[in-house]
């Protein structure tokens, strides 16, 4: 910022620097309200009034960056035209870099130095927010001509002066308000007293002290024992003016000057009662009138209206019942699709086991397996027809040798001689 606003590094600032923003934040809204921000700005835009610490960053504070950032756009935009410089108002959605480009841009137009980055014033809140329009409420007041001057104190009196002005003024306030009160019993009528006695008694008690008039003002006693003699001695000073509240005369003289109050009351209101009376009748007949107007041009279309109503009522039963069969027909094509589903699974199953080469595979084995069990048993016919062939020639043979053998034991030994 400028020079006598440069903020150094952390180290370099004093534990209480982290609250100086909420000071600068204050100054700024006490100025804003002696620029008259709240007709210029707030009732312009419908907005509600800043709160002390508003535009101040901080973990304890609920804060809307969008909505503080429209505000402080548009209280800068307000303080640049006031300090003398025409600058366009922002809208809500423009740029955020660009509008905060041109406020630096008009604050540097200033004098003001700016040693800040732009992106610390896009979370419209913070130490930079402050301290830019706190610069431009500045350059405001210093347009119109305003300045803050140093406050002028009143001079102090004394303690003991200011006891006593007190208890004079308590004692007199005291005295007025009795004064004015009346007497509710008649046993008020002994601490009662009228205004000469009154006189006599302060004149008495004046001239007790001293028969010196000049040494009156300076008084001796003790300002606390003279509050409570003055305690003491205030249920005496009553001074009253009596009236006779039964009296038909006080009466009677209310109700005229009620009536005439009635009167003078009900004349200046009938003028304006009649007035208004005269205003209500022609109203009535611009609206009466009005209102056969409109029936007059109306009442086709109100026709119209009518037998559209019809209508709809019509089509909107057509379209329940329509929507009572589409119903129907969406029941029954479910319950075709379920069968439809089952009939493709089906056939889904059946061309997978059709194109299942599986079962082919085990015909051709087994097929392979008879043939060679085929041919395994052919062998063995072969080789038994074989041996029945042998068994056949051999037992012809030797039933050919029998019978050309003579001798029986001969035959017999020539006959089991080859079984040997």
């Amino acid at each position: 910022m400028a020079d006598d606003g440069r903020r150094g590094d952390e180290d370099d600032r004093g534990p209480g620097a982290a609250y100086q923003v909420f000071v600068v934040m204050e100054c700024l809204l006490e100025k804003l309200k002696v620029l008259n921000y709240e007709e210029e700005v707030l009732a312009k835009h419908n907005m509600k009034n800043l709160s002390r610490h508003y535009f101040v960053s901080s973990p304890y504070l609920a804060s809307n960056p969008g909505e503080q950032f429209y505000m402080f756009t548009i209280i800068a935009a307000w303080l640049i035209n006031a300090a003398g410089r025409p600058f366009t108002e922002p809208q809500e959605y423009d740029e955020p870099n660009a509008t905060v480009s041109n406020i630096l841009a008009e604050l540097r137009a200033f004098g003001v130095k700016v040693d800040f980055p732009p992106s610390k014033l896009k979370s419209g809140s913070g130490e930079y927010v402050c301290l830019v329009l706190d610069r431009l409420a500045e350059e405001a007041l210093r347009r119109r001509g305003f300045s803050f001057r140093r406050p002028t104190y009143p001079t102090e009196t004394t303690e003991e002066e200011s006891v006593l002005e007190d208890d004079a003024e308590l004692t007199l306030g005291k005295v007025e308000e009795e004064t004015i009160e009346e007497p509710d019993d008649d046993d008020d009528e002994e601490n009662v007293m009228d205004l000469a006695a009154l006189k006599l008694r302060t004149t008495h008690t004046e001239a007790e002290p001293s028969s010196k008039p000049d040494e009156i003002l300076e008084s001796t006693v003790d300002a606390a024992d003279w509050y409570l003699e003055v305690e003491r001695v205030l249920p005496q000073l009553k001074v009253t003016v009596r009236t006779d509240n039964k009296d038909w005369r006080i009466h009677v003289d209310q109700m005229h000057q009620h009536r005439e109050g009635i009167e003078s009351s009900l004349k200046e209101a009938k003028s304006s009662l009649d007035k208004l009376l005269e205003d209500i009748g022609k109203t009535q007949e611009k609206v009466s009138s009005r209102e056969k107007y409109f029936n007059n041009q109306l009442e086709n279309p109100i026709q119209e209206y009518r037998s559209a109503l019809v209508k709809l009522s019509e089509a909107r039963e057509r379209h329940q019942q329509a929507c009572g069969r589409v119903t129907e027909k969406t029941r029954v094509l479910a319950e075709i699709s379920e069968d439809l589903e089952k009939v493709k699974q089906e056939m889904e199953e059946k061309g997978s086991s059709m194109s299942d080469g599986a079962p082919v595979v085990k015909l051709k084995q087994s097929l392979a397996k008879l043939k060679q069990e085929n041919v395994q048993m052919d062998v063995r016919i072969g080789v038994l027809q074989h041996l029945l062939l042998q068994a056949k020639l051999k037992e012809k043979s030797n039933m050919t040798r029998n019978m050309n053998a003579t001798n029986l034991p001969e035959a017999a030994a020539a006959a089991t001689g080859p079984f040997v």
